[in-house]
């Protein structure tokens, strides 16, 4: 075994029996590199990554390939969950070396680890060839490779960086409209979401959306969005069995998909969903959310109340192989049911992937329709398909199941956390405030150390070995988690936790003179750039939830600092927003809260719980909600006299107190 045999994270011990002498990242792999001028192989992927998985059988179990790189090169792993930092910087790298990221991602450096090359997957004779001739280039021209070493980190360092933007533009719908109409040239009109293939979920761009389309009043992007959420929940993305969405659908049409599950995705997807739900009621949006966190419970949670982080794509070596079935087996299950199950769900003999001779249950078309093609009524038959799913779902459970990356981390359990809060104010389903309750908990006692924040959890190694590096993510997401639990309890601990975790945030990772926050603290290892995470992606960027914490922070204390911190990343992100609206989702919904307002909507006496209920049945995106029987936040200073009434406040001037939910909504809407 290499050095890896004894790490804590599931990918690196995936490759702990390589014949590659692999080392952890860390001071003595870098002291080994440096002290004997050798290049250095940092090695980025995860556990649930089938690509990462083929180039290790490809190439790292190769013991020709591995007498190579441990001849020649300092050879790193990273998992780049526990180590987002440092996949930053290398993936910037590649980014401007090839225009194009993904994992695996490997990248040769310098000794001082200033890359000089990067690329993704590699097959083992390019693999191999490639190692050959940088080696030989370092050998035969290390000026010329210190030389390129010094532009691409200095292209490193600027990637994705952010000017200082003084002056205060006052913002408009007409900011919006450009944005949106710039965006809609890639929509995909007929089956939903981006119009290429690869195809994300990206739940934080749709919530802009519907959002934006609730606000502007757009039924173009309303229809979109719902179109969006329906293909999505409809297609082979979607676990029809046992709930829960896979990383991305490799088609464009959310039939084929990437198989591993991961925390963050359907995390953010009971958000989505939950919302979806509020703004126009589809019970198939219900169906999503009880489902996914139904998964999330029974496949996810650790017995200490932490949820992991993934499921691979993989078992036995195949991708999919969980997930999938060829006919013969679904007729052997389900007998008689097995003909309108089949049709249901598009199950061939021949298989519907066919690069895998192989079924993978997806839907297209409406109920209504099959149900009348079929001859039987929607309830009869909807009857006999909740049946057969049941059974196939048992027969699944026998199978040799993907491998689980059990860490917990941070950042993607706030993500979750959050989904649970605005599945409650969706639902009312006591179930879901239990579990987000138990989570949280589980957060403030394992992963939170004296206002810090602990970003990597392992019920099975030590606390040495769990106190890894937080990054600001860890604080933005458990932050908007905590006072998203606040606003379903009126408890405010939750808030106090928030507060002190922000104001560690400003200390550690707030940047004068930028007015942005970076992705590492002040006393994090310090590495060769310290960047900040500007743009959203798959996960919102960690400085736009900082951003949209503050403003809700700021105006639920009555904290100046707060709101001229999150005024003036906006400030910054303007500019950059119109060019490319897919990347700077979270920043449009708080820029929507800018040109809209964030109506404050206090509910006090002991019928509170009963009207935030109702309150919450309405959907009123723009706002945030606090109150309760008692409470020390300023809004709320002598609130409390006996009655139950709501209190509207927008621009710090507050309506007269509301008796009913409908006063108060004409208060909103006014």
């Amino acid at each position: 075994m290499n050095r890896l045999a004894n790490s804590t994270s599931p990918y690196l011990l995936q490759h702990a029996n390589n014949p590659v002498d692999w080392y952890p990242w860390g001071p003595e792999a870098l002291q080994k590199a440096r002290d004997e001028n050798k290049l250095i192989i940092v090695s980025i992927g995860y556990s649930a990554c089938h690509w990462c998985h083929v180039m290790e059988h490809e190439s790292f179990e190769d013991e020709q390939v591995a007498a190579v790189m441990n001849e020649y090169f300092v050879c790193i792993k990273v998992d780049r969950e526990e180590r987002p930092d440092v996949d930053q910087i290398y993936m910037s790298a590649v980014q401007l070396i090839s225009g194009r990221g993904g994992w695996p991602l490997n990248c040769i450096c310098l000794p001082d680890q200033r890359p000089i090359y990067a690329g993704t997957y590699f097959k083992k004779n390019d693999w191999t060839s490639l190692l050959f001739n940088l080696a030989d280039y370092f050998k035969q021209k290390p000026e010329d490779a210190y030389e390129y070493a010094e532009r691409l980190t200095d292209g490193i360092r600027k990637y994705e960086s952010i000017g200082f933007v003084a002056e205060q533009p006052e913002y408009s719908k007409s900011d919006l409209e450009i944005i949106v109409n710039n965006w809609k040239k890639y929509f995909d009109a007929a089956e939903g979401g981006m119009g290429r293939a690869p195809k994300f979920p990206m739940p934080n761009n749709w919530q802009f959306l519907i959002r934006y389309a609730y606000l502007m009043q757009d039924e173009e992007i309303a229809g979109l969005a719902k179109l969006t959420l329906q293909k999505m929940a409809e297609g082979g993305i979607y676990d029809h069995l046992g709930g829960g969405f896979a990383r991305y659908s490799v088609d464009g049409l959310w039939h084929v998909p990437h198989f591993e599950k991961m925390l963050y995705d359907n995390g953010q997807l009971i958000s989505l969903y939950s919302e979806a739900y509020t703004w126009q009621p589809d019970e198939l949006y219900r169906q999503i959310v009880d489902e996914i966190i139904e998964f999330a419970a029974r496949e996810l949670l650790s017995p200490e109340g932490g949820f992991y982080s993934a499921l691979d794509a993989d078992s036995e070596g195949v991708e999919g192989k969980f997930y999938t079935f060829d006919k013969g087996e679904v007729d052997r299950i389900l007998g008689t049911e097995s003909q309108l199950f089949c049709i249901y769900y598009h199950i061939t003999d021949e298989g519907n992937w066919e690069e895998e001779q192989t079924n993978i249950l997806f839907k297209r078309g409406h109920d209504n329709d099959l149900a009348e093609a079929i001859g039987i009524s929607v309830p009869e038959m909807l009857e006999s398909i909740t049946t057969s799913r049941k059974k196939l779902f048992d027969a699944r459970a026998k199978r040799i199941r993907p491998g689980l990356d059990n860490k917990i981390l941070a950042s993607w359990n706030g993500l979750m956390l959050r989904g649970l809060c605005d599945a409650y104010r969706a639902f009312y389903q006591p179930k879901y405030l239990e579990l987000a309750l138990r989570n949280a908990g589980f957060i403030v006692d394992n992963l939170l150390n004296h206002g810090r924040i602990i970003r990597v959890y392992r019920n099975d190694a030590d606390t040495e070995q769990n106190g890894k590096e937080a990054f600001l993510d860890d604080y933005a997401n458990i932050i908007d988690a905590f006072i998203a639990l606040y606003e379903v309890t009126f408890d405010e601990q939750w808030l106090q936790h928030a507060v002190q975790l922000t104001d560690n945030a400003i200390d550690h990772y707030f940047d004068d003179v930028s007015g942005m926050f970076y992705f590492t603290a002040d006393d994090d290892e310090l590495l060769i750039a310290r960047k900040s995470e500007i743009m959203d992606g798959v996960i919102p960027s960690s400085n736009s939830v900082m951003a949209r914490n503050l403003q809700k922070l700021g105006l639920l204390f009555d904290n100046q600092q707060y709101t001229e911190i999150a005024e003036q990343q906006l400030r910054n992100i303007m500019p950059h927003i119109a060019k490319y609206g897919s990347a700077y989702s979270n920043w449009g919904m708080l820029l929507l809260e800018q040109v809209f307002g964030t109506s404050e909507v206090a509910i006090v006496g002991d019928k509170a719980e009963a009207l935030r209920i109702g309150m919450e049945k309405n959907y009123v995106p723009n706002k945030i909600i606090l109150g309760g029987t008692k409470g020390s936040l300023p809004l709320l200073r002598d609130k409390f006299t006996g009655r139950t009434q709501i209190f509207v406040c927008k621009d710090k001037t507050c309506g007269l107190p509301a008796d009913t939910i409908d006063e108060a909504l004409k208060q909103i809407e006014a």
